[in-house]
């Protein structure tokens, strides 16, 4: 049996086993997939789950079955492509033919003294609960510090805001404006909407240093009672202790089919890879579809295509609480009830098509 080991049951993973468990998967080929929990994870709704407005099971999805998908929870330590072979915490070996690497981020506390142990998180959805389950025991009046307003940040602060009204929210924005990359009127949407909700957006900050109950920003010192980093991404311990080139962030540099260049049976899909693309669940999954046709090239010894297309993404979909919203589609940008009825519609049709 040719095997085929997918670690990680993230958003890129997910679209490879969509495809490929079909009626086309060749017999000859068994797939693996390991991942701490027996259920996909939906990333992009952990800031819910965080701020105790959906619950634990409304950002679970059931992994497919297939008598050709063979499931293995666990830790992964190793990765060792010079053996083909991947290792576990609980002494587990597991040996590949074709090997995707799928495992996503970790947060990126870029030095700051004491945010690692000082700050909750959103990043797995057992973190995502332990920071729930924090800010759930806040008494009224207490104030959050959420440091990062990029869109989980945003979407945090937001969500906090609508589940619990009587916490003091501050989101610590490294830049002038948010979104800042983007169009002045969608900065300005959010903007307004966070004045409206008493929000406080601090802009231009620096975070030098987190203590319990105190940020430090510049010179400033903020008394804060809990505190949540949304401030960047770097690739999980495997993936950075890797043997193979990568970009200033950590990110594995691969060659035009997804591939490691010293490991063509070795594919990296996701936050992990370094594209020209900031990480997302669409990145993740147009890189599968490419990722599942080179495979099915390799498995049939036909030649790979001179050239693989361009990933073109279609834009993003942002939410303010349950009722209002943005989007940046098509260098269009749309704010308002419409906007947060799209994402609402997109997360529909992921969990159907899924589940």
């Amino acid at each position: 049996m040719r095997k085929l080991v997918l670690l990680g049951a993230g958003y890129g993973n997910m679209r490879i086993l969509l495809r490929l468990l079909t009626k086309e998967l060749p017999e000859d080929v068994e797939i693996t997939l390991v991942d701490r929990t027996p259920f996909h994870s939906l990333k992009t709704e952990f800031y819910a789950l965080a701020a105790g407005t959906v619950s634990d099971a409304e950002v679970r999805v059931p992994l497919p079955e297939h008598e050709q998908l063979k499931v293995v929870g666990g830790e992964i330590t190793d990765i060792r492509p010079d053996e083909k072979c991947i290792y576990l915490d609980d002494g587990k070996q597991i040996a590949y033919d074709e090997l995707v690497i799928g495992l996503g981020c970790q947060d990126n506390y870029h030095n700051v003294p004491g945010a690692a142990e000082n700050t909750y998180s959103i990043q797995t959805i057992g973190k995502s609960r332990v920071t729930y389950e924090k800010l759930l025991g806040l008494g009224g009046g207490a104030t959050v510090g959420i440091v990062g307003a990029g869109l989980s940040g945003i979407e945090l602060a937001s969500e906090l805001r609508e589940s619990r009204p009587d916490l003091t929210i501050k989101l610590f924005d490294r830049s002038p404006r948010v979104l800042r990359d983007f169009p002045e009127r969608l900065s300005n949407y959010v903007q307004s909407w966070f004045d409206k909700h008493n929000v406080e957006v601090v802009s231009n900050s620096n975070i030098t240093k987190v203590e319990p109950n105190v940020l430090y920003n510049h010179e400033e010192t903020i008394s804060v009672d809990a505190v949540v980093w949304t401030a960047g991404i770097r690739p999980v311990t495997p993936v950075q202790n890797l043997n193979t080139e990568k970009d200033r962030s950590g990110r594995v540099k691969l060659n035009m089919y997804h591939q490691l260049p010293d490991y063509k049976d070795v594919y990296v899909v996701g936050d992990c890879a370094s594209l020209p693309y900031a990480p997302s669940a669409q990145v993740a999954e147009e890189q599968a579809e490419q990722i599942v046709r080179v495979l099915r090239n390799v498995w049939n010894n036909e030649a790979l295509p001179e050239s693989m297309p361009e990933i073109k993404l279609k834009g993003f979909l942002g939410s303010l609480g349950k009722k209002q919203g943005f989007a940046y589609l098509a260098d269009r940008t749309v704010t308002g009830r419409i906007a947060r009825l799209l994402k609402s519609g997109v997360l529909w049709m992921y969990k159907w098509h899924n589940g």
